[in-house]
């Protein structure tokens, strides 16, 4: 796998190398040592899938608080999304600073955020799928998030918004 750290410290763009023959590839996509190897958390404590029926779906900006703070690794298994993660520790040169990055069936890659990084996505064709790799346990008590339209972040989503759940319409502007 190839890493390449994004200007958000500690989040990484993720990219498999390929072993390619006549009957397609094979390629690791995790690996606790190599992750280990670049001082990120490899403990994978639950592993979800999410079903994307409609273009133009927003899901999140999600995170968790302590004691249940989770680092995640984002794959698209189908289709296509535009993934945005927000840096929210207060401490850090970027705090409120996001990215955009998109990750497909076709270019398999995955973007690996760190624990107080909010994330969130777009689908952008109908029927995408996407695998979350989750350190933690889910902890409703400690679940947050942040508006997709919030004004201080301004994330310029790709497509106009179709479907987005009540809750994450309804999370407070920063």
């Amino acid at each position: 796998m190839q890493f390449t750290e994004t200007q958000l410290k500690g989040a990484f763009l993720v990219e498999i190398e390929k072993i390619s023959d006549q009957r397609g590839f094979f390629a690791r996509t995790f690996c606790a040592k190599e992750f280990e190897d670049r001082g990120l958390k490899s403990v994978v404590a639950q592993t979800s899938i999410s079903f994307n029926s409609k273009k133009g779906t927003v899901r999140g900006l999600h995170y968790q608080i302590a004691p249940a703070t989770e680092t995640k690794l984002i794959r698209c298994t189908k289709g296509a999304i535009y993934d945005v993660i927000v840096d929210i520790r207060p401490e850090s040169p970027t705090y409120l600073s996001h990215i955009a990055v998109e990750l497909t069936d076709e270019n398999h890659r995955a973007l690996y955020l760190p624990e107080m990084f909010a994330h969130g996505y777009q689908v952008l064709t109908d029927g995408s799928e996407v695998i979350y790799q989750i350190s933690e346990f889910y902890s409703p008590g400690c679940g947050r998030g942040l508006r997709y339209d919030d004004p201080v972040i301004n994330i310029n989503w790709p497509l106009s918004v179709s479907e987005i759940s009540s809750k994450d319409a309804s999370w407070p502007l920063l």
